[in-house]
């Protein structure tokens, strides 16, 4: 039983070291330089559109303001409407809207105080709650974690002003803004996440539509059933991704980064968050989650070694370097560091197990409150 155990583990680690060699090309081509964002536009687009951009909020986050802040600077010819919403008057973002709209004197920054709508996901009753404040056309749902570059809307509104797109999201790096476990986060997203978003986009294995960005015309929300269809939905980004689909549109994605800004503090925290991911995925992929395990090259290597330790060691200094390759590359992509590379080891074991437990969670928690998983990706409080 050792033998056949020993020659799986094994032949797992080959399997992790050839997708992380795959991953690697695919995210060198999918960023490849290519013609600037808003060349291709069509005449009389939404590149000037008026824009009303929806951030629903829950608490002081570390750097909200500057997160808030880069939507607000990145460049955009047209009407700018940034609508902040939070379930309560005294959450913690409450100051930092009043700071930001004092340091910006001419955005214009609306504020929802609650109550949000019912339903189990939160974020989405916060949305239905604020929606009425937005004024314009073009509707932009982002998380609070996001910051995004200068050129973010140049490549957003081009890439929803072409024929048959009815929305744009975005893949995005990470930035560990509260000490150590929000940098391992923040290696696990950058290192590890975003490519294996960016091969199953481009093998056609996964349509990603991220809670980062999803903008969209207020007339493909109302198609869709509104922000309502999804209250009790776990990934309402993947569904509202799906559901766009579903109209015959298709949902763009161009080679822009964004940045997740991470902010657990604690073991605890990171484990939180990141095992509420991957329950998501596994509600999303189905039995797809249990192959994503070759995705965890180093630990499997780390495993095979037990029981091969020649195999074993050289799958696992093939995996070190394949995934120092990878993490370089997209450091250089994005134009910044998301986490200290030795660190990486210590992220993918943390992934590792994370992604065993996700196997059989069926209780997650999404900031403080305990959801249990039900059928069809749905969640119940």
């Amino acid at each position: 039983m050792d033998g056949i155990f020993a020659m799986v583990l094994t032949g797992l680690a080959a399997a992790g070291v050839l997708y992380q060699l795959v991953a690697l090309v695919l995210v060198l081509r999918f960023f490849a330089p290519r013609a600037q964002p808003g060349e291709d536009m069509v005449p009389g687009g939404v590149r000037a559109a008026a824009v009303s951009v929806l951030k629903p909020l829950h608490g002081a986050e570390p750097r909200l303001f500057d997160n808030l802040a880069s939507f607000l600077d990145a460049a955009h010819d047209g009407p700018l409407q940034l609508v902040c919403g939070v379930n309560e008057p005294a959450d913690g973002a409450v100051p930092i809207v009043a700071a930001l709209r004092a340091a910006r004197p001419q955005a214009d920054i609306a504020l929802g105080t609650g109550p949000r709508a019912p339903g189990a996901n939160g974020k989405i009753g916060n949305c239905i709650a604020m929606l009425p404040q937005a004024r314009h056309e073009v509707l932009v749902l982002s998380d609070s974690d996001i910051s995004v570059p200068a050129d973010y809307w140049a490549a957003v509104l081009a890439a929803l002003d072409r024929p048959g797109v009815g929305a744009v999201t975005c893949l995005y790096t990470a930035r560990g803004d509260a000490g150590l476990w929000s940098e391992l986060g923040a290696a696990a997203i950058a290192y590890s996440t975003m490519p294996a978003m960016v091969v199953g986009l481009v093998t056609g294995l996964a349509q990603p539509c991220t809670g980062a960005t999803i903008a969209l015309r207020r007339e493909t929300l109302r198609a869709i059933g509104g922000f309502e269809r999804f209250a009790q939905t776990l990934a309402d980004d993947h569904a509202i991704g799906r559901a766009v689909r579903d109209q015959g549109l298709a949902v763009a994605v161009p080679p822009l980064l964004v940045v997740h800004a991470g902010a657990e503090r604690s073991p605890g925290e990171l484990w939180r968050h990141h095992l509420r991911w991957m329950v998501t995925l596994r509600s999303l992929a189905g039995a797809g989650h249990y192959g994503s395990v070759v995705t965890h090259a180093l630990p499997l290597a780390l495993l095979a070694a037990v029981f091969r330790p020649s195999a074993g060691l050289v799958l696992a200094a093939a995996a070190l370097c394949a995934r120092l390759a990878l993490a370089v590359t997209v450091d250089r992509i994005d134009g910044r560091r998301s986490a200290r590379l030795w660190l990486l080891p210590l992220a993918d074991g943390i992934e590792f197990v994370i992604f065993c437990a996700s196997l059989a969670a069926r209780r997650i928690d999404w900031r403080g409150t305990s959801l249990t998983m039900a059928r069809g990706g749905r969640i119940t409080a």
